[in-house]
């Protein structure tokens, strides 16, 4: 599911201008309308009763198109063609750049999204807001958020999450005197990670307008935080760099504690419930530790669904959309797992009182609503960013096993290949 899956997406081509005549048309809502809906999302298909008892007119038809890198090279050729397109797309944050740049997607202004978008948190509006359009509605979001295993840390002397990325370096110490298969966390090369840590730092390597498009993963300050504190963890040995996130390996790690931390999105918790049980008790949650120790966040993960340019029952589909973003699908999203992306849910009792046994019984959700509004910038992605993460692991992932690449030497790496391809696609990048 988009908020906790984090296969590395396929390269996608950005030319999506190519004729939409097969899903254009009228966009009225009125009579019976059937709308398809593209999501790998199981949470989808369980608010369309809910919708369609509200919306007796419109049919709702969930297609499982494949988890986002399937789903977006399907959508691509889809839109290329002219033909199969969906109403409807569930896209990632850092995807809809992509789609929104080069054409693809109806600017939901005409709908009213732009005035619900203000009920949405800083995170969630920047992962829909392109060039000051709107142009999905939220459907979960990702603020950052450090889940630890307190029994592992209280065992090395670690009796506070750390505030800071010192503090973290010095209980990962701690943590890895314990024996050599103990670590604080693992990464073997994840761009989503990198990108939502340089972020947090206050980075900005990627500009755009219109089709300029600069790139500086070499001198920006947030990149250089982030690659002077992660270099000096990986130098030290204190990331296990050989366990894939997301591998039978990497949940076990997460179950027997050999691995006592990740800093990642706040969907986590019912993915380390359902695939981490024998830790129960043992987590807890505390808010990022940042450069300095100040309250600042990022997002990482969460997506939106977006409506296709062209579609001919583009309200009705902009109507569902809100449905599982503000209305009563939002409420089936939250009851199953999903960080809410509106601020109402954050604010009230009902979610920040909830206690949760599986972290020892505290306000789980009380740390993560805070998590969310510690996000007060927002960050752009590149208009070609699918492309981007998929190649992260032949340039930066290097840094992570060989000895001879460092991940300053692998950003620049990325960059030039970045810059190379977002030339080739017709933009000016760098120039």
């Amino acid at each position: 599911m988009t908020l906790r899956n984090k296969v590395a997406a396929a390269a996608v081509a950005t030319a999506m201008v190519a004729s939409l005549a097969a899903c254009g048309g009228s966009k009225s809502a009125q009579g019976n309308t059937t709308i398809t809906v593209w999501a790998w999302e199981p949470l989808i298909s369980k608010t369309v009763a809910g919708f369609e008892k509200e919306n007796p007119t419109i049919k709702v038809k969930v297609v499982n198109a494949g988890t986002n890198n399937k789903e977006y090279t399907a959508l691509t050729n889809a839109v290329n063609a002219g033909s199969g397109a969906p109403d409807i797309a569930q896209l990632d944050f850092n995807a809809v750049p992509q789609y929104a740049y080069s054409g693809a997607l109806e600017d939901l202004g005409q709908f009213g999204g732009d005035k619900i978008a203000k009920q949405f948190t800083t995170g969630a509006q920047a992962g829909v807001t392109i060039g000051g359009k709107v142009y999905g509605v939220p459907m979960g979001t990702g603020p950052m958020a450090l889940f630890y295993n307190k029994a592992v840390f209280d065992k090395a002397g670690v009796t506070e999450a750390p505030k800071t990325w010192n503090e973290y370096y010095e209980a990962a110490k701690k943590i890895h005197a314990l024996g050599a298969q103990n670590y604080i966390t693992s990464d073997s090369g994840d761009a989503g990670f990198a990108l939502s840590m340089i972020w947090l730092a206050g980075g900005s390597p990627f500009k755009v307008s219109g089709k300029k498009v600069d790139i500086n993963l070499t001198t920006d300050p947030g990149v250089k935080k982030f690659t002077d504190f992660w270099q000096k963890m990986i130098d030290a040995g204190l990331i296990d760099t050989k366990t894939a996130g997301w591998s039978d390996d990497w949940f076990r790690g997460l179950s027997n504690g050999s691995l006592s931390s990740l800093m990642t999105g706040a969907w986590m918790p019912i993915t380390l419930k359902t695939s981490a049980k024998q830790a129960s008790g043992d987590f807890r949650v505390a808010t990022m530790p940042t450069p300095d120790g100040s309250a600042v966040n990022s997002e990482n993960g969460g997506g939106a669904l977006a409506v296709i340019k062209g579609s001919k029952n583009a309200e009705a589909a902009y109507k569902f959309a809100k449905y599982v973003g503000i209305g009563g699908g939002n409420k089936t999203f939250t009851e199953g797992g999903s960080f809410p992306p509106d601020t109402a849910t954050l604010n009230s009792k009902a979610f920040t009182s909830k206690t949760d046994e599986y972290f020892g019984g505290e306000n789980a959700n009380a740390v993560l609503a805070q998590s969310a509004k510690n996000v007060k910038t927002k960050f752009t992605f590149l208009p070609y960013q699918v492309y981007a993460n998929s190649i992260f692991g032949d340039t930066v992932g290097k840094a992570f096993n060989d000895k001879g690449t460092t991940l300053a030497q692998g950003f620049k790496a990325w960059q030039d290949k970045l810059v190379a391809y977002g030339n080739e696609q017709g933009f000016e990048v760098n120039k």
